[in-house]
């Protein structure tokens, strides 16, 4: 079945959509009223070179919020349920943004630019209308919060530093983790930032200027040609692997922090303005209902990766839902992520109601998932 998108002004492009059809991008989805790439139609070989090389990814959908005036940081400070007075200049922290009830509404990177100067890099949501309505409630006016023209573009694998490095200077391997600098990758400007959603290791380029989206990639192409790099997508088997949350597919309009393993995101001494700190500090005192936990999926064939939730059931309760799955060619198994009654752990075995199927049996374990060596030449595959 071959299903076309139809797009229009609400569904925008992102700079480098040249370059991607260019490249043989194979489908996309839509992100943040963007169009976001999600795969080039060779999944094997974008895994494997996400693993072992260097892939980049089209990520301009990864929208910034900018928060900028002198009324930003006590904007940024009511909307964040940590201690962003220890956030410095040049570094960003990951957060998740929840509501009155405690529940995430996005998890975005807070990137500080400056004192009155912010970037939120969200989820797939309409945050900037949520800042937009609690700054003014809040009667801070003195601050403008409006849509940064800034479009990332990941570099991600083990090599992904050597490319980086390429392209800029050898004095990107003095960026820390989340944190990030301006640059020019020649007359382009960008910020170079070393985050990405992958545990593989990476940087974001953020291109400043959307006209030179064709170049930065033409120019991340030519750097990257002697270490094997190709296009890719955020990869939803290493994700899985690697426990990597996605907001909106793993979270429901219930999930709090505390389920999908965010606690260390929560400052509880925070101040009591924040929005939804009552909540969040009654939902710990009293303990989640749920948790995020991976699972064994004892399916007979591999499968490749899918977003359809699936039922759990537990001594014949429905108990649960498994959020994301996929065959890791690394383990050799088909897992996932589940959203389980806390009063389950690793080691528990469930019926796992697939959304297309007959019902198997599931393992529960601990995530992120224990990947071990893999010898390739004994690796299944599969579309």
């Amino acid at each position: 079945m071959n299903l076309q998108m139809s797009l229009s002004p609400r569904v925008r492009k992102s700079p480098y959509f040249d370059a991607t059809v260019a490249d043989g991008v194979a489908a996309m989805t839509s992100y943040n009223h963007m169009m976001l790439p999600t795969s080039y139609g060779d999944p094997h070989g974008e895994y494997w070179r996400l693993i072992n090389g260097v892939s980049m990814w089209d990520v301009a959908a990864q929208r910034q919020i900018e928060v900028a005036g002198p009324d930003a940081a006590e904007l940024v400070r009511i909307l964040c349920p940590r201690d962003l007075y220890r956030l410095k200049s040049g570094a960003g922290w990951y957060v998740p943004v929840c509501d009155h009830r405690g529940v995430i509404i996005n998890d975005p990177i807070v990137l500080k630019h400056a004192d009155d100067r912010y970037w939120f890099s969200i989820a797939d949501a309409d945050l900037l209308w949520w800042v937009r309505a609690v700054a003014a409630e809040r009667g801070l006016t003195d601050v403008g919060v409006f849509e940064a023209q800034a479009a990332p573009l990941a570099v991600q694998g083990p090599k992904a530093g050597a490319v980086v490095a390429a392209l800029l200077g050898d004095w990107v391997a003095g960026i820390k983790h989340f944190h990030f600098a301006p640059a020019h990758a020649g007359d382009i400007p960008i910020l170079v930032a070393r985050s990405g959603w992958s545990k593989q290791s990476g940087f974001e380029l953020y291109l400043l200027d959307a006209t030179k989206g064709w170049a930065l990639w033409q120019a991340v192409k030519e750097a990257g040609a002697p270490y094997g790099i190709g296009p890719g997508t955020p990869n939803p088997v290493e994700r899985v692997e690697s426990g990597l949350l996605s907001w909106g597919g793993d979270t429901d309009d219930e999930t709090n922090p505390f389920e999908v393993r965010m606690e260390r995101y929560v400052d509880l001494h925070a101040p009591d303005d924040v929005i939804g700190m009552a909540a969040l500090r009654r939902i710990h005192a009293d303990g989640p209902r749920r948790r995020q936990l991976g699972i064994f999926v004892d399916h007979p064939e591999p499968f490749g990766a899918m977003c359809d939730t699936s039922r759990i059931e537990h001594q014949e309760d429905v108990t649960g839902k498994v959020t994301a799955h996929a065959y890791s060619p690394r383990l050799q198994r088909n897992i996932g992520l589940a959203l389980v009654p806390s009063s389950l752990n690793a080691g528990d075995v469930v019926t796992v109601h697939l959304a297309r199927g007959e019902p198997v049996e599931g393992e529960l374990t601990e995530l992120p998932f224990a990947i071990p060596e893999v010898n390739l030449d004994s690796v299944t595959e599969v579309a």
